[in-house]
């Protein structure tokens, strides 16, 4: 901030006043710092909304370049800035009346100079002024993730390769033959906390390690740490009630029907820790714990008005993660092992060539030249007809790899009733679609080469057998439209459909209540 040397605040023409206040905080992981932060309360501001933009990276953006990082042999490096916000300059005009805590000064007007945090559009700041440095060093944002930052790079050998930097507010991930010259560069501009370049501990709540599977070094990422943590904290509240969590060996009781639950509903308060309580699950979801993503996809549909019944079966999901805190998700490169028989049946390009004559994959505009080595898609689907007991909506799932690297992992009950199981299988089958027609062009946008249509996997046959024969047809508007979208896809080359056993078919594991056996097998396949 600039002290102002003018008269009043009145000769300040298109300024606003801004509240700012100080916030204490005691960092319990860096020995107990102190530490004091003068914020603007930027919520009482008038501020336009194309100046509110932070960057947060998305995770399967992160998901994607890990696993890119160990099928090129990159190296990655982290960083955190420090105090961010306040090395770019503030674009708003605003001033501030200080008080005591700025001694002789109490009562002066200062001109707020830089990003002050509370404001606003400090975060749209931040990133415009990191994005100036990293476009001084060649890097590119990627439309398909803005907080994707690419750019050519060349090994010694000679092999051609993208190195990424990605961007979630003020926490840098560099990926690259040569991540710590990149992070220098970077460091030029900015500096970081403790002047610390080092593999990434942390990110986004979940543990970054690189371990060795299969001879290779692969990176991997749990949320055994953020689990253990949420477990704790909600222990202490409710030994505070007298009550405990209980021993799950599965997420959900058996037996318990969440739409049949007639217990009584719950105020407000308890409304609010269920939704606090969901959302905590949720980022864990995120981090990799898929092994509950379906449960509590169920309960999401009750944070309106959840029941009492539905708060124990939260209490119930942490206590299974109590009992089984470890999970952790490999992003292993290898190319996975497809039996071909399996598409036997299915879907390929030649088959619907002459109906769908002008089916092509389009191509993205600007879309770098790939480099690396080029990654393989696969994908399973499922979906159960009318699992709900009261609406008789069915439930989606949807499971993503590249190469043998988790992706994206979908469980959601649909909000329209199909007539039949062969309906909403192939709903199920537009939802993956459409997930893999998005990966792709991030993909591609991200410089990756694709080898050859998604492979996609599904249990139903009569789904397989009808997106492989044009004869066949879906009448009502929405399935007939998710019927032509697919065979387009299949047309294009984009996809190719194949049949699975139900017992090898891991998206079982996102649509159905299963056995604590039949859930260690399916999760087994897909998590370590």
């Amino acid at each position: 901030m600039t002290k102002y040397k003018g008269k009043s605040a009145a000769e300040l023409i298109g300024y606003q006043q801004i509240k700012t206040h100080i916030i204490f905080d005691i960092k319990l992981g860096e020995n107990f710092r102190r530490k004091a932060r003068l914020v603007a309360d930027g919520h009482l501001t008038d501020t336009p909304a194309s100046i509110t933009y932070s960057s947060v990276v998305s995770r399967d953006s992160v998901r994607v370049c890990l696993m890119l990082a160990a099928l090129n042999g990159l190296d990655l490096q982290a960083a955190d800035i420090e105090n961010a916000y306040l090395t770019a300059p503030c674009r708003e005009k605003c001033y501030t009346i200080v008080g005591q805590e700025f001694g002789d000064d109490s009562g002066s007007i200062f001109i707020i100079t830089k990003a002050l945090y509370g404001l606003r559009s400090s975060g749209a700041a931040f990133r415009a002024f990191l994005a100036e440095r990293l476009d001084i060093m060649g890097f590119k944002s990627s439309i398909a993730d803005p907080d994707v930052w690419l750019q050519p790079g060349t090994k010694p050998d000679g092999e051609e390769y993208y190195e990424y930097i990605l961007v979630y507010v003020d926490d840098i991930l560099c990926i690259s033959y040569k991540p710590k010259e990149t992070m220098g560069e970077i460091q030029e501009g900015f500096k970081f906390k403790k002047d610390k370049i080092a593999p990434p501990d942390f990110y986004l709540g979940g543990k970054v390690q690189l371990k060795g599977l299969n001879g290779i070094n692969i990176w991997t990422i749990t949320s055994t740490d953020y689990v253990k943590a949420a477990v704790e904290n909600l222990e202490k509240q409710l030994g505070k009630k007298g009550l405990e969590l209980p021993s799950a060996v599965q997420p959900m009781a058996t037996g318990f029907v969440p739409e049949l639950d007639n217990s009584p509903e719950l105020d407000a308060n308890y409304r609010t820790t269920v939704q606090e309580l969901i959302g905590i699950l949720r980022w864990a979801i995120e981090l990799g714990r898929v092994d509950i993503c379906h449960e509590v996809s169920i309960l999401s549909q009750f944070q309106a008005s959840p029941r009492q019944g539905h708060l124990e079966q939260l209490y119930h999901i942490f206590g299974f993660l109590k009992k089984n805190p470890k999970l952790t998700l490999y992003f292993d490169p290898n190319e996975p092992k497809l039996d071909e028989s399996v598409f036997e049946n299915g879907s390929t390009a030649k088959d619907f060539k002459e109906q769908y004559r002008d089916a092509e994959e389009e191509l993205p505009t600007h879309m770098p030249k790939p480099r690396g080595k080029a990654v393989k898609i696969t994908a399973f689907f499922d979906a159960s007809h009318g699992v709900n007991k009261v609406t008789r909506r069915s439930h989606t799932g949807v499971v993503i790899f590249l190469n043998r690297a988790t992706i994206i992992w979908y469980s959601k009950c649909k909000n329209m009733v199909e007539a039949s199981i062969l309906l909403s299988e192939f709903i199920a089958l537009k939802v993956c679609m459409e997930y893999i027609v998005a990966l792709r062009y991030k993909l591609r946008m991200f410089g990756v080469e694709i080898d050859g249509p998604a492979n996609v996997l599904g249990d139903n046959l009569s789904v397989v057998k009808n997106s492989s024969k044009i004869e066949s047809s879906l009448d009502k508007k929405h399935n007939a439209l998710a019927y032509h979208a697919c065979c387009w896809v299949v047309a294009a080359g984009i996809m190719r459909v194949g049949w699975i056993d139900t017992n090898y078919n891991i998206a079982d594991a996102l649509t159905k209540r299963l056995t604590v056996a039949k859930r260690n097998q399916l999760f087994g396949d897909w998590t370590y």
